[in-house]
């Protein structure tokens, strides 16, 4: 049984790191193009930085293209917008992009387009992530989660032994309303019956998924 895991370990990390340097290079003039956007439009960084819970209890920095205005936009946001605060953090810390104020309009387009979520391909070749894994949740997401849905310890526990993924099963369920406790118990059993087929299949679903929201 060990051995059989360690092969299929270092096999993901083989496939890791190969796709990672190859989608890369294919998306690298969209990278330039929208690096130029975010410059150009709204002052501040071209990538966002944030922690983020990794494989045991090792939190990183997860990477993304910029989407917000540069501050603190989640205490702007409890400040200033206190029932959006009430609907985000209910709503297992999100927002539809059309009604979040902390978006900016070309943030908006690259979300729309998935593209944001390129620079994990960094936190995948450092190591900090997969390509298909758990969600990278926030580390008090987590904790307050766990506090509202006391059932959910046993699935965090396992979402906890393995390393965040860019992709995973949950994002490619095809299904948009997908609460906390349907998600933690997604990832949890795709990390308890890790298969070969099972990568696979997400990968081939994650372009159309991908595709569906365009």
């Amino acid at each position: 049984m060990i051995k059989n895991k360690f092969y299929f370990e270092f096999c993901k990390r083989f496939i890791d790191i190969f796709f990672s340097l190859f989608l890369i290079l294919l998306f690298s003039p969209l990278f330039i193009i929208f690096t130029i956007l975010i410059k150009i439009t709204s002052p501040g960084p071209i990538l966002f930085k944030q922690k983020r819970a990794g494989k045991n209890h090792k939190e990183f920095y997860m990477y993304k293209f910029r989407t917000m205005y540069i501050g603190d936009n989640d205490k702007r946001l409890k400040e200033n917008y206190p029932q959006l605060w009430k609907k985000y953090k209910e709503n297992g810390w999100k927002l539809e992009m059309s009604e979040d104020p902390r978006i900016t309009p070309i943030g908006k387009k690259i979300r729309s387009l998935t593209i944001d979520e390129f620079p994990q391909l960094i936190n995948v070749l450092k190591g900090d992530m997969s390509l298909i894994g758990p969600r990278a949740y926030r580390e008090e997401e987590l904790q307050e989660q766990e506090k509202k849905y006391p059932k959910t310890k046993k699935y965090i526990n396992i979402i906890r032994s393995a390393k965040p993924g860019i992709t995973g099963v949950w994002q490619t369920s095809g299904r948009n309303d997908i609460s906390f406790e349907q998600r933690a118990k997604m990832d949890a059993d795709y990390i308890k019956k890790q298969s070969f087929v099972e990568e696979i299949t997400i990968i081939i679903k994650t372009p159309l998924s991908m595709f569906s929201r365009w």
